[in-house]
Protein backbone atom coordinates (compact mmCIF):
# COMPACT_ATOMS: atom_id res chain seq x y z
CA UNK A 1 0.00 0.00 0.00
CA UNK A 2 2.84 2.61 0.61
CA UNK A 3 6.91 2.33 -0.88
CA UNK A 4 7.75 4.49 1.95
CA UNK A 5 7.74 5.91 5.62
CA UNK A 6 7.01 9.16 3.82
CA UNK A 7 3.67 9.06 2.80
CA UNK A 8 2.65 8.46 6.26
CA UNK A 9 5.07 10.83 7.56
CA UNK A 10 3.88 13.87 6.65
CA UNK A 11 0.47 13.15 8.06
CA UNK A 12 1.25 11.48 10.61
CA UNK A 13 0.81 13.98 13.59
CA UNK A 14 -3.06 15.45 12.20
CA UNK A 15 -3.67 11.56 12.16
CA UNK A 16 -2.69 11.06 15.60
CA UNK A 17 -5.22 13.58 16.70
CA UNK A 18 -8.14 13.53 14.74
CA UNK A 19 -7.66 9.92 13.07
CA UNK A 20 -10.89 10.21 11.38
CA UNK A 21 -10.84 10.61 7.53
CA UNK A 22 -8.73 7.22 7.12
CA UNK A 23 -10.54 5.24 9.53
CA UNK A 24 -13.49 6.44 8.90
CA UNK A 25 -13.44 5.39 4.96
CA UNK A 26 -12.13 1.86 6.23
CA UNK A 27 -15.10 1.52 8.56
CA UNK A 28 -13.53 1.10 11.72
CA UNK A 29 -14.31 4.47 13.10
CA UNK A 30 -17.63 5.78 13.37
CA UNK A 31 -19.02 8.88 14.83
CA UNK A 32 -18.93 10.05 18.20
CA UNK A 33 -21.98 10.55 20.50
CA UNK A 34 -22.99 14.14 21.00
CA UNK A 35 -20.93 16.17 23.48
CA UNK A 36 -18.14 14.57 22.36
CA UNK A 37 -17.82 16.07 19.02
CA UNK A 38 -13.59 16.03 18.53
CA UNK A 39 -14.08 11.96 19.48
CA UNK A 40 -13.41 9.56 16.49
CA UNK A 41 -14.25 6.11 18.24
CA UNK A 42 -12.41 3.14 16.89
CA UNK A 43 -13.80 -0.47 16.51
CA UNK A 44 -12.34 -3.55 16.04
CA UNK A 45 -13.62 -7.29 17.54
CA UNK A 46 -16.08 -5.69 19.56
CA UNK A 47 -14.05 -3.08 21.08
CA UNK A 48 -14.51 0.19 20.88
CA UNK A 49 -11.95 3.05 21.83
CA UNK A 50 -11.38 7.22 21.46
CA UNK A 51 -7.67 8.70 21.75
CA UNK A 52 -7.07 10.02 24.92
CA UNK A 53 -5.10 13.32 23.62
CA UNK A 54 -8.04 13.67 20.26
CA UNK A 55 -7.40 17.51 20.11
CA UNK A 56 -3.69 19.65 20.98
CA UNK A 57 -3.72 22.74 22.51
CA UNK A 58 -2.80 25.99 21.21
CA UNK A 59 0.98 25.06 20.51
CA UNK A 60 1.11 21.61 21.31
CA UNK A 61 3.27 19.71 19.04
CA UNK A 62 3.27 16.35 20.51
CA UNK A 63 -0.02 13.92 21.17
CA UNK A 64 -0.17 11.23 23.97
CA UNK A 65 -0.60 7.87 22.65
CA UNK A 66 -2.99 6.47 25.43
CA UNK A 67 -6.41 4.86 23.15
CA UNK A 68 -9.47 4.25 26.08
CA UNK A 69 -11.49 2.11 25.89
CA UNK A 70 -15.09 2.66 25.55
CA UNK A 71 -16.81 -0.31 25.05
CA UNK A 72 -16.21 -2.46 28.65
CA UNK A 73 -18.80 -1.68 31.47
CA UNK A 74 -16.54 -2.49 34.68
CA UNK A 75 -17.44 -4.20 37.58
CA UNK A 76 -16.98 -1.53 40.14
CA UNK A 77 -17.93 2.05 39.33
CA UNK A 78 -16.44 4.44 42.52
CA UNK A 79 -13.77 3.00 44.33
CA UNK A 80 -11.57 -0.81 44.22
CA UNK A 81 -12.68 -0.77 48.54
CA UNK A 82 -16.19 -0.13 47.28
CA UNK A 83 -16.73 -3.89 46.20
CA UNK A 84 -13.21 -5.37 47.19
CA UNK A 85 -13.97 -8.86 45.75
CA UNK A 86 -14.84 -7.19 42.33
CA UNK A 87 -11.82 -7.57 39.28
CA UNK A 88 -11.63 -4.81 36.85
CA UNK A 89 -11.79 -5.81 33.33
CA UNK A 90 -8.57 -5.75 31.22
CA UNK A 91 -5.08 -6.92 32.30
CA UNK A 92 -3.46 -6.37 35.53
CA UNK A 93 -0.05 -7.04 36.96
CA UNK A 94 0.28 -10.18 37.67
CA UNK A 95 -1.39 -11.03 34.10
CA UNK A 96 1.57 -8.99 32.62
CA UNK A 97 3.98 -10.68 34.87
CA UNK A 98 3.39 -13.65 33.77
CA UNK A 99 3.27 -12.92 30.17
CA UNK A 100 6.39 -11.49 29.80
CA UNK A 101 8.58 -13.30 32.90
CA UNK A 102 9.39 -11.21 35.06
CA UNK A 103 9.98 -10.62 39.14
CA UNK A 104 7.09 -10.07 41.33
CA UNK A 105 8.74 -7.37 43.22
CA UNK A 106 11.15 -5.44 41.13
CA UNK A 107 12.74 -2.25 41.27
CA UNK A 108 13.67 -1.80 45.06
CA UNK A 109 16.59 1.07 44.86
CA UNK A 110 15.51 2.10 41.86
CA UNK A 111 13.76 5.64 40.55
CA UNK A 112 11.67 5.71 37.38
CA UNK A 113 10.25 8.89 36.16
CA UNK A 114 7.29 9.52 33.79
CA UNK A 115 6.92 12.11 31.97
CA UNK A 116 3.70 13.83 30.26
CA UNK A 117 1.99 17.51 30.04
CA UNK A 118 -0.19 18.99 32.06
CA UNK A 119 -1.34 18.10 35.46
CA UNK A 120 -3.67 15.05 36.63
CA UNK A 121 -4.27 16.42 39.99
CA UNK A 122 -5.72 12.98 41.06
CA UNK A 123 -2.60 11.52 40.12
CA UNK A 124 -1.47 10.46 43.55
CA UNK A 125 -4.60 9.11 44.70
CA UNK A 126 -5.62 7.34 41.74
CA UNK A 127 -2.18 5.24 41.54
CA UNK A 128 -2.65 4.31 45.13
CA UNK A 129 -6.55 2.96 44.52
CA UNK A 130 -4.77 1.27 41.59
CA UNK A 131 -2.05 -0.13 44.06
CA UNK A 132 -4.67 -1.06 46.84
CA UNK A 133 -6.65 -2.90 44.15
CA UNK A 134 -3.51 -5.88 43.27
CA UNK A 135 -1.82 -5.93 46.68
CA UNK A 136 0.93 -4.12 45.65
CA UNK A 137 2.79 -2.03 48.25
CA UNK A 138 2.11 1.72 48.58
CA UNK A 139 3.76 4.70 46.89
CA UNK A 140 2.70 7.81 48.29
CA UNK A 141 4.29 11.39 48.65
CA UNK A 142 4.28 11.05 52.33
CA UNK A 143 6.62 8.41 52.18
CA UNK A 144 8.69 9.71 49.63
CA UNK A 145 8.16 6.69 47.21
CA UNK A 146 6.25 9.30 44.93
CA UNK A 147 6.79 12.83 43.49
CA UNK A 148 4.38 14.88 41.42
CA UNK A 149 6.97 17.88 39.93
CA UNK A 150 6.47 21.02 37.13
CA UNK A 151 9.32 20.53 34.67
CA UNK A 152 10.73 23.14 36.77
CA UNK A 153 11.10 20.88 39.74
CA UNK A 154 8.07 22.44 41.92
CA UNK A 155 5.53 20.40 43.48
CA UNK A 156 3.45 23.17 43.88
CA UNK A 157 3.15 25.35 40.85
CA UNK A 158 2.29 22.91 38.69
CA UNK A 159 0.62 22.84 35.12
CA UNK A 160 -2.89 23.24 34.09
CA UNK A 161 -5.22 20.08 34.05
CA UNK A 162 -6.32 18.60 31.25
CA UNK A 163 -8.13 15.19 31.55
CA UNK A 164 -6.88 13.83 28.17
CA UNK A 165 -3.23 13.56 29.66
CA UNK A 166 -4.90 12.61 32.82
CA UNK A 167 -5.64 9.52 31.39
CA UNK A 168 -2.16 8.85 30.13
CA UNK A 169 -0.74 9.94 33.09
CA UNK A 170 -2.91 7.35 35.15
CA UNK A 171 -1.67 4.65 32.52
CA UNK A 172 1.60 5.51 33.00
CA UNK A 173 1.82 5.11 36.84
CA UNK A 174 -0.24 2.38 36.49
CA UNK A 175 2.32 0.37 34.49
CA UNK A 176 5.22 1.47 36.22
CA UNK A 177 3.55 0.01 39.43
CA UNK A 178 2.36 -3.16 37.59
CA UNK A 179 6.25 -3.88 36.79
CA UNK A 180 8.04 -2.56 38.99
CA UNK A 181 6.17 -1.92 42.54
CA UNK A 182 9.27 -1.08 44.81
CA UNK A 183 10.35 1.39 42.57
CA UNK A 184 10.16 4.52 43.40
CA UNK A 185 8.02 7.08 41.12
CA UNK A 186 8.85 10.81 40.09
CA UNK A 187 5.83 12.03 37.47
CA UNK A 188 7.28 15.52 35.72
CA UNK A 189 4.53 17.29 34.40
CA UNK A 190 5.52 19.44 31.48
CA UNK A 191 3.40 23.08 31.26
CA UNK A 192 2.26 21.88 27.43
CA UNK A 193 3.00 19.26 25.14
CA UNK A 194 5.09 21.22 23.21
CA UNK A 195 8.58 19.12 22.23
CA UNK A 196 10.60 21.75 24.11
CA UNK A 197 8.65 21.59 27.31
CA UNK A 198 8.29 18.07 27.29
CA UNK A 199 12.27 17.82 26.26
CA UNK A 200 12.96 20.50 29.40
CA UNK A 201 10.71 17.70 31.98
CA UNK A 202 13.20 14.26 30.60
CA UNK A 203 15.92 16.90 32.13
CA UNK A 204 14.50 17.55 35.07
CA UNK A 205 13.33 13.77 35.53
CA UNK A 206 17.09 13.23 35.00
CA UNK A 207 18.76 16.20 37.06
CA UNK A 208 16.40 14.58 39.98
CA UNK A 209 17.62 11.27 39.95
CA UNK A 210 15.39 8.85 37.85
CA UNK A 211 17.72 6.23 35.59
CA UNK A 212 14.44 5.41 33.76
CA UNK A 213 12.33 7.90 32.13
CA UNK A 214 8.99 6.75 30.20
CA UNK A 215 7.39 8.91 27.14
CA UNK A 216 4.32 8.09 25.65
CA UNK A 217 3.71 10.64 23.49
CA UNK A 218 4.91 11.35 20.10
CA UNK A 219 4.60 13.80 16.85
CA UNK A 220 5.79 14.33 13.02
CA UNK A 221 9.31 14.54 12.64
CA UNK A 222 11.28 17.54 11.86
CA UNK A 223 14.99 18.60 10.69
CA UNK A 224 14.94 20.10 14.80
CA UNK A 225 15.36 16.29 15.69
CA UNK A 226 18.79 16.00 15.82
CA UNK A 227 19.46 19.26 17.84
CA UNK A 228 16.33 17.81 20.05
CA UNK A 229 18.16 14.40 20.60
CA UNK A 230 21.78 16.20 22.26
CA UNK A 231 19.59 18.64 23.97
CA UNK A 232 16.97 16.64 25.68
CA UNK A 233 17.82 12.81 25.05
CA UNK A 234 21.17 12.38 25.19
CA UNK A 235 21.47 11.17 28.70
CA UNK A 236 24.07 8.33 29.05
CA UNK A 237 23.40 5.63 30.99
CA UNK A 238 19.59 6.33 31.66
CA UNK A 239 17.33 4.26 30.07
CA UNK A 240 14.16 6.89 28.17
CA UNK A 241 11.58 4.79 26.46
CA UNK A 242 9.59 6.08 24.07
CA UNK A 243 6.09 4.82 22.67
CA UNK A 244 6.34 4.18 18.93
CA UNK A 245 3.44 5.54 17.81
CA UNK A 246 -0.67 4.15 17.38
CA UNK A 247 -0.69 5.66 13.28
CA UNK A 248 0.87 2.80 12.21
CA UNK A 249 3.67 2.56 9.77
CA UNK A 250 5.65 5.65 9.51
CA UNK A 251 7.55 7.01 12.01
CA UNK A 252 7.10 9.27 15.09
CA UNK A 253 9.71 11.61 17.12
CA UNK A 254 11.17 11.19 19.68
CA UNK A 255 10.60 7.24 19.34
CA UNK A 256 13.45 7.81 16.58
CA UNK A 257 15.56 9.50 18.47
CA UNK A 258 19.18 7.51 18.97
CA UNK A 259 19.08 8.17 22.37
CA UNK A 260 16.11 6.11 23.39
CA UNK A 261 14.50 2.38 23.52
CA UNK A 262 11.56 2.91 20.86
CA UNK A 263 9.18 0.62 22.46
CA UNK A 264 6.21 -0.78 19.73
CA UNK A 265 3.39 -2.60 20.26
CA UNK A 266 1.69 -5.85 20.11
CA UNK A 267 -1.77 -7.90 20.85
CA UNK A 268 -1.78 -10.46 23.96
CA UNK A 269 -3.26 -13.24 24.63
CA UNK A 270 -3.60 -16.30 26.29
CA UNK A 271 -3.49 -19.48 24.70
CA UNK A 272 -2.11 -22.95 25.51
CA UNK A 273 1.34 -22.67 24.48
CA UNK A 274 4.45 -23.37 26.91
CA UNK A 275 4.50 -19.87 27.74
CA UNK A 276 0.74 -19.67 28.32
CA UNK A 277 0.72 -16.60 25.74
CA UNK A 278 0.37 -15.63 22.54
CA UNK A 279 1.39 -11.98 20.52
CA UNK A 280 1.41 -10.91 16.81
CA UNK A 281 1.67 -6.98 15.53
CA UNK A 282 -0.80 -5.18 17.00
CA UNK A 283 -3.33 -3.45 13.83
CA UNK A 284 -6.45 -1.86 13.74
CA UNK A 285 -5.62 -0.96 9.89
CA UNK A 286 -3.33 0.84 7.86
CA UNK A 287 -3.28 3.77 9.56
CA UNK A 288 -3.63 2.55 13.12
CA UNK A 289 -1.75 0.45 15.20
CA UNK A 290 2.11 -0.23 16.25
CA UNK A 291 4.47 2.36 14.88
CA UNK A 292 7.36 1.65 12.56
CA UNK A 293 9.89 2.42 9.76
CA UNK A 294 12.63 4.35 8.60
CA UNK A 295 13.53 7.89 10.33
CA UNK A 296 14.50 10.86 7.94
CA UNK A 297 16.72 12.64 10.11
CA UNK A 298 18.53 10.29 12.63
CA UNK A 299 21.14 8.30 12.23
CA UNK A 300 20.98 4.74 12.28
CA UNK A 301 22.50 3.99 15.77
CA UNK A 302 25.83 1.37 15.85
CA UNK A 303 23.92 -0.95 18.20
CA UNK A 304 21.04 -1.08 14.72
CA UNK A 305 22.17 -3.47 12.14
CA UNK A 306 19.25 -3.92 10.12
CA UNK A 307 19.70 -3.39 6.36
CA UNK A 308 16.64 -1.94 4.56
CA UNK A 309 16.88 1.24 6.27
CA UNK A 310 19.85 3.53 5.97
CA UNK A 311 19.07 5.81 9.18
CA UNK A 312 17.47 5.06 12.48
CA UNK A 313 15.23 2.04 12.52
CA UNK A 314 12.05 2.34 14.99
CA UNK A 315 10.79 0.08 16.88
CA UNK A 316 13.49 -1.44 19.37
CA UNK A 317 11.26 -4.15 21.55
CA UNK A 318 7.90 -3.59 22.33
CA UNK A 319 4.91 -4.71 24.65
CA UNK A 320 1.04 -4.79 24.94
CA UNK A 321 -0.77 -2.27 22.89
CA UNK A 322 -4.41 -3.38 21.65
CA UNK A 323 -6.88 -1.75 22.95
CA UNK A 324 -8.55 -5.35 21.87
CA UNK A 325 -6.39 -6.86 24.80
CA UNK A 326 -5.88 -3.38 27.25
CA UNK A 327 -5.06 -3.19 30.38
CA UNK A 328 -6.67 -1.98 33.44
CA UNK A 329 -6.33 1.50 34.64
CA UNK A 330 -7.93 3.82 37.76
CA UNK A 331 -8.32 7.11 36.41
CA UNK A 332 -11.25 9.57 37.70
CA UNK A 333 -9.72 12.69 36.81
CA UNK A 334 -11.88 13.05 33.64
CA UNK A 335 -13.48 9.19 34.06
CA UNK A 336 -15.21 7.73 36.85
CA UNK A 337 -12.92 4.68 37.98
CA UNK A 338 -11.88 1.87 36.34
CA UNK A 339 -11.07 1.54 32.53
CA UNK A 340 -9.20 -0.68 30.05
CA UNK A 341 -6.48 1.27 28.01
CA UNK A 342 -4.11 0.72 25.10
CA UNK A 343 -1.41 1.82 22.65
CA UNK A 344 1.91 2.34 22.71
CA UNK A 345 1.42 4.16 25.54
CA UNK A 346 1.05 1.10 27.67
CA UNK A 347 4.23 -0.93 26.01
CA UNK A 348 6.69 2.22 27.36
CA UNK A 349 6.19 2.58 30.69
CA UNK A 350 5.99 -1.53 30.72
CA UNK A 351 9.39 -1.46 29.24
CA UNK A 352 10.55 1.83 31.39
CA UNK A 353 9.50 -0.68 34.65
CA UNK A 354 11.59 -3.74 33.05
CA UNK A 355 14.69 -2.14 32.73
CA UNK A 356 13.87 -0.88 36.44
CA UNK A 357 13.73 -4.90 36.85
CA UNK A 358 17.03 -5.11 35.46
CA UNK A 359 18.86 -2.72 37.70
CA UNK A 360 20.61 0.59 36.90
CA UNK A 361 22.07 0.37 33.20
CA UNK A 362 25.98 0.16 32.30
CA UNK A 363 25.25 0.47 28.74
CA UNK A 364 25.78 4.13 27.26
CA UNK A 365 22.44 3.63 25.22
CA UNK A 366 20.55 1.02 27.07
CA UNK A 367 18.95 0.18 24.21
CA UNK A 368 21.95 -1.52 23.22
CA UNK A 369 20.98 -4.07 25.76
CA UNK A 370 18.24 -5.81 23.49
CA UNK A 371 20.76 -6.05 20.40
CA UNK A 372 23.15 -7.80 22.29
CA UNK A 373 21.11 -10.54 23.92
CA UNK A 374 18.29 -10.79 20.74
CA UNK A 375 17.66 -14.57 21.90
CA UNK A 376 16.50 -13.64 25.84
CA UNK A 377 12.77 -11.54 23.82
CA UNK A 378 9.49 -13.44 22.45
CA UNK A 379 10.15 -12.89 19.07
CA UNK A 380 7.11 -11.37 17.28
CA UNK A 381 6.33 -13.14 14.44
CA UNK A 382 2.96 -12.92 12.64
CA UNK A 383 0.82 -9.88 12.31
CA UNK A 384 1.25 -6.45 9.47
CA UNK A 385 0.34 -2.86 9.49
CA UNK A 386 0.01 -2.38 5.91
CA UNK A 387 1.94 -3.28 3.14
CA UNK A 388 5.76 -1.25 2.74
CA UNK A 389 9.36 -1.76 1.50
CA UNK A 390 10.96 -3.37 2.55
CA UNK A 391 8.50 -5.71 3.81
CA UNK A 392 9.90 -6.02 7.54
CA UNK A 393 9.28 -2.53 8.17
CA UNK A 394 5.68 -2.79 8.76
CA UNK A 395 5.42 -6.92 9.09
CA UNK A 396 6.39 -8.99 11.37
CA UNK A 397 8.55 -12.00 10.88
CA UNK A 398 11.44 -14.24 12.21
CA UNK A 399 14.29 -12.07 13.96
CA UNK A 400 14.10 -8.20 13.69
CA UNK A 401 10.59 -6.52 12.83
CA UNK A 402 9.98 -2.55 13.00
CA UNK A 403 6.51 -2.73 14.69
CA UNK A 404 8.06 -5.17 17.32
CA UNK A 405 11.46 -4.20 16.89
CA UNK A 406 13.25 -7.60 18.61
CA UNK A 407 10.36 -9.02 20.54
CA UNK A 408 8.74 -8.49 23.81
CA UNK A 409 10.39 -9.25 27.35
CA UNK A 410 11.09 -12.72 27.83
CA UNK A 411 12.73 -12.13 31.77
CA UNK A 412 15.20 -9.55 32.23
CA UNK A 413 18.01 -10.69 30.82
CA UNK A 414 17.94 -8.54 27.00
CA UNK A 415 17.15 -5.63 29.24
CA UNK A 416 20.77 -5.76 31.07
CA UNK A 417 24.07 -4.55 30.19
Amino acid sequence: MFSSPAATRISRLSLALTGSAVLALSGLATAAPAGAATDTVYTKGGTSWVRSCATLAKGDTMACNALKVTSVVQPQALTPDATPNATPSGFGPSDLLSAYKLPANGGAGQTVAIVDAYNDPNAAADMAAYRAQYGLPACTVASGCFKQVSQTGSTTNLPANNTGWAGEISLDLDMVSAIAPNAHIILVEAKTASMANLGTAVNEAVKLGAKFVSNSYGGGESSADTSYDSTYFNHPGVAITVSSGDSGYGVEYPAASKYVTAVGGTALKRDSSARGWSESVWSTSSSEGAGSGCSSYDAKPSWQTDTGCARRTVADVSAVADPATGVAVYQTYGASGWAVYGGTSVAAPLIAGVYADAGTPSAAVPAADAYAHPGALNDVTTGATTSCSPAYLCTAGAGYDGPTGLGTPNGLAAFTG
